[in-house]
């Protein structure tokens, strides 16, 4: 079994072209259920049935694991189910006899305008780190890219005459992601002023460490934790909010659906259209705000009458 997840981290990195961090989630999980089965005496793949992965779900549940957590571990198994089915190990994919925890449907938190322009002029720009840290937080709110295609880039993925971006996506998938003029300087000024003094060594990528090599996920999530801290925002703001924040506001700013699709490098139009329920919700709030209609009046008497639902 062991072997049999070797081949597929291999085929993940050969074929599917997957990232360093879905193959180093996919081998620590799996290796998760497979230490799972071994204590449980399970060496062959025909053993694993319907009630031995129940068995393992239930203990993931003992162990605290969220419902998202074992609901992306399934996932996980069910795409390598698929793997052992290709190379004829199993007949069938045993991954799909259990059903995925229910999610709660949430919507994608988004930061305001204000809060936005805060968080990204917040790095100090006398120091190669707040001049990484500001291109960093100007590229993820003005270009809407994952947390994943920002490490990933290149010195070469940056066109400062067109303004664009080159990115590699989900799937391996190449993306244009466009950027606006703060952006596009702030990176100018971080590769002219601050990445030469954070060079050490013979690198193309685009934002380095401390110690020189390539920033990594991890770092970017602390990285944006920090300025939200000194920003004095309440809410919880990760590198993937920003993301959020950046269709949110184009949406809210007029754009169409299908723009922003692009924008994000969605394979669905399903997958864009959660931002409009934000979207809705912002306007709903503005309509109760601002229309007469909307809000609680003044009677003749002077108390206060709440209007009929049905101006809603």
């Amino acid at each position: 079994m062991q072997k049999d997840l070797r081949r597929f981290l291999n085929y993940l990195t050969a074929e599917r072209n997957a990232s360093p961090y879905t193959i180093s989630n996919y081998r620590r999980e799996i290796a998760q259920f497979l230490m799972f089965l071994e204590a449980d005496g399970i060496s062959e793949w025909s053993d694993v049935t319907r009630t031995v992965l129940r068995r393992y779900l239930g203990w993931l549940n003992s162990q605290g694991y969220a419902k998202a957590s074992i609901a992306r571990r399934l996932s996980e198994l069910r795409s390598f189910g698929r793997f052992l089915m290709r190379e004829r190990i199993v007949p069938q994919n045993p991954f799909r006899a259990v059903s995925s925890p229910k999610l709660p449907k949430r919507l994608p938190s988004a930061i305001s305008q204000p809060d936005a322009r805060t968080l990204v002029t917040a790095p100090d720009l006398t120091t190669p780190q707040g001049l990484r840290d500001r291109a960093m937080l100007e590229v993820l709110y003005g270009g809407g890219v994952r947390v994943s295609e920002l490490v990933g880039l290149n010195l070469a993925s940056l066109d400062t005459r067109r303004h664009e971006l080159l990115v590699w996506g989900k799937g391996a998938k190449e993306r244009i992601a466009l950027l606006g003029e703060p952006a596009v300087n702030a990176l100018v000024d971080y590769i002219e002023h601050g990445r030469p003094k954070l060079l050490k060594r013979t690198t193309n990528a685009l934002f380095l460490n401390r110690l020189g090599g390539r920033l990594t996920t991890r770092s970017v999530m602390t990285i944006t934790k920090k300025y939200t801290r000194l920003s004095g925002i309440e809410k919880k703001v990760s590198p993937h909010t920003l993301r959020h924040t950046f269709a949110t506001h184009l949406l809210d700013g007029g754009a169409d659906l299908r723009s922003v699709q692009e924008l994000l490098g969605h394979a669905r139009l399903s997958t864009t259209q959660i931002y409009t329920h934000i979207s809705q919700n912002r306007a709903r709030e503005v309509y109760l705000r601002s229309h007469p209609l909307a809000r609680t009046t003044l009677d003749q008497s002077g108390s206060t009458q709440e209007e009929p639902k049905n101006h809603l």
